[in-house]
């Protein structure tokens, strides 16, 4: 058993507070074949992290995934669900709050990232603290200040719906809904948010020209944002301090939470830039409303210390007709098609 999935286990049994989790082991009950479903791998694209062996796609596991993503019975005060925090018109993050609302009238400490690609991404949450798309569902559904509750109530109010139960049992061939098996429906959704058809990606495929602003763009974006935000997934998944002063009222000091060393003070992951013109407000805790503050930022407002990335001790220099440029440039990133897919939608 990798170590991921064993994690996973023993947080899922804590959580739980019950041993109903392994009895995934009970006999399986006779029920229709599951139709398996490919991910799609968009041109230019490196083959995905999702691990399929683990938790196989199919088509109706990610369409009880989906169904679960929406669902406010998952959250203590059935109000609350995934998708309250991730919204499809917004890129599936919070639209134009810096920091997301949950249960009991709280705020989370940060903002909630975008749901895209993330079958390519090998760590989750801000500061990296989940390796797997099930691991990092926990967090959310459990913690105090979003969702709030406990997989055995969550159980509880599933299993009073027959049709549940019989979406359960079909997926995952057992008689009774399980805390594994939730967060691996919502991994097997979240797997498919693929965003690769923006009008970036026509221009990578000869379909489309640039104009000349969004050329001019391009290759500042090449020469002063590819080596973080690195395409095509515009991410290269790495932690870096970008010289933000600490919000003194959240007192986040980003990764060192997780690995308690002083080398990863005020280090957050780096963000896709992908849909940014759709998921504002931007930086780990949301404090910038527009991608214009954004850039200016790298241009005027980079503070120094000790572990600031060395790409950045100089900030970033450009005129502001450069910064319209690469503004141009950003806004190709758009995926109009991956916000309205009905696929990826709230049931009907």
């Amino acid at each position: 058993m990798k170590r991921p999935l064993l994690s996973l286990i023993v947080l899922l049994m804590l959580a739980a507070g019950t041993p109903r989790l392994l009895s995934s082991c009970n006999k399986a009950v006779g029920l229709r074949t599951l139709t398996p479903y490919a991910l799609p791998v968009p041109p230019g694209f490196p083959a995905p992290l999702y691990n399929n062996g683990e938790n196989p796609l199919s088509r109706e596991g990610i369409e009880l995934g989906r169904r679960l993503f929406y669902e406010k019975k998952l959250s203590l005060d059935n109000q609350h669900p995934c998708s309250s925090c991730h919204e499809q018109l917004s890129s599936f993050g919070t639209f134009e709050h810096d920091r997301s609302h949950g249960v009991n009238n709280s705020h989370t400490l940060r903002n909630a990232p975008v749901l895209v690609n993330l079958a390519w991404a090998p760590y989750f949450h801000w500061d990296g603290q989940y390796q797997t798309l099930e691991l990092q569902a926990t967090h959310p559904i459990t913690g105090d200040h979003e969702m709030g509750e406990t997989f055995p109530n969550i159980i509880r109010k599933l299993e009073s719906d027959p049709s549940y139960k019989k979406d359960f049992q079909t997926v995952f061939r057992t008689p009774s809904i399980e805390p594994l098996q939730i967060v691996k429906a919502l991994a097997q959704f979240t797997a498919t948010m693929v965003s690769a058809n923006s009008r970036y990606d026509q221009y990578k495929k000869g379909q489309i020209s640039f104009t000349s602003q969004e050329q001019a763009g391009y290759q500042l974006f090449l020469q002063h944002c590819n080596n973080c935000h690195r395409e095509p997934l515009f991410t290269d998944h790495s932690f870096r301090n970008t010289g933000l002063p600490v919000d003194a009222s959240l007192n986040d000091l980003g990764r060192i939470r997780i690995t308690f060393s002083s080398s990863d003070s005020l280090k957050f992951k780096v963000p896709t830039l992908r849909n940014c013109y759709l998921s504002s407000n931007y930086m780990h805790d949301g404090r910038f409303i527009s991608i214009q503050q954004c850039i200016n930022h790298y241009r005027f407002q980079v503070q120094p210390s000790n572990t600031l990335d060395p790409l950045l001790r100089q900030g970033i220099s450009m005129s502001n007709q450069e910064a319209d440029q690469l503004m141009a440039f950003l806004k190709t990133l758009t995926d109009s098609s991956f916000v309205t897919d009905r696929r990826l939608a709230r049931p009907e």
